[in-house]
């Protein structure tokens, strides 16, 4: 099985962790539970989204074809006060691909669990990859022990739907919503990254890799740009965690554990290499 640089100890199953191997309705049955408050943020970041837009001067089709074709929240509402500033398209596209390089690691992270899948199927499930629908995935693969497809598309449909429903409340009922910020609204996607880095946080690697991102992010968005900080505290974070050394006994027996239990494109799934 390839590995990859984001791809620990953590991301395979072990024995030592209580929930691996669940059966897929349970585990997908615990990852709903999950995602309940990841679809109140998505839905009023959705909504502040639909909002921003008309106020942009976007129309209706044209908000709905970002979140179709881009379906990137923090980048479209980059997008949309860059467009009002009147950048150029070039420098638009240029710098929303740096907001969001981090998803380079989200799929890094994921590719083990889907070798063997598909071409045109990882495509279909990488346009779907949202911060939420990562915070999702790699846990309930974890719990059942190999990738699980539909539970993707179910983890990524619980974000999309509900986030594009609000696009089209936030741009049609624009004028009767106070301002976001009186609301407390303009902190929902930051709350909400806190939250999926909270639940993908499994032993002194992940925390520290989490610490050291989130401090060097901050600290380079403040002297620099936002986008910037993102990058870098995405890249250094991980970096961080790797040269965390493994527990004596715990982590290097969970460690092992785990390199006998890779995800394997085959796993139990008799339908291998099919579309969920």
């Amino acid at each position: 099985m390839p590995s990859t640089p984001s791809a620990t100890a953590a991301d395979a199953p072990s024995s030592a962790d209580p929930d691996a191997h669940l059966n897929p309705s349970a585990a997908r049955r615990r990852m709903i539970v999950d995602a309940l408050g990841m679809v109140v943020s998505a839905s009023a970041f959705g909504l502040v989204y639909g909002l921003a837009a008309r106020q942009g001067g976007l129309s209706i089709v044209e908000m709905l074809a970002m979140s179709v074709f881009v379906l990137a929240g923090a980048a479209q509402f980059a997008a949309i006060g860059l467009i009002t500033q009147g950048v150029p398209w070039l420098a638009i596209l240029l710098l929303t691909a740096l907001l969001n390089a981090r998803h380079l690691l989200y799929s890094a992270a994921l590719a083990p669990w889907l070798a063997g899948r598909r071409r045109l199927q990882r495509a279909a499930m990488a346009h779907v990859l949202t911060d939420e629908a990562f915070g999702l995935a790699l846990p309930l693969f974890q719990r059942i022990g190999r990738a699980d497809v539909p539970g993707y598309w179910l983890a990524a449909s619980l974000i999309v739907l509900p986030w594009m429903a609000m696009n089209v409340v936030g741009y049609v009922g624009g004028q009767g919503i106070p301002d976001p910020a009186r609301l407390g609204l303009d902190v929902v996607f930051p709350a909400a990254m806190a939250g999926i880095a909270v639940g993908l946080v499994t032993g002194r690697r992940e925390l520290t890799a989490a610490v050291v991102g989130a401090a060097v992010a901050v600290g380079v968005a403040v002297v620099l740009e936002p986008a910037v900080g993102i990058v870098a505290g995405g890249l250094l974070g991980p970096l961080a965690g790797l040269l965390v050394p493994a527990r004596a006994a715990g982590d290097a027996g969970a460690a092992a554990a785990g390199s006998a239990d890779q995800p394997s494109p085959h796993g139990d799934d008799p339908q291998v290499g099919l579309a969920g």
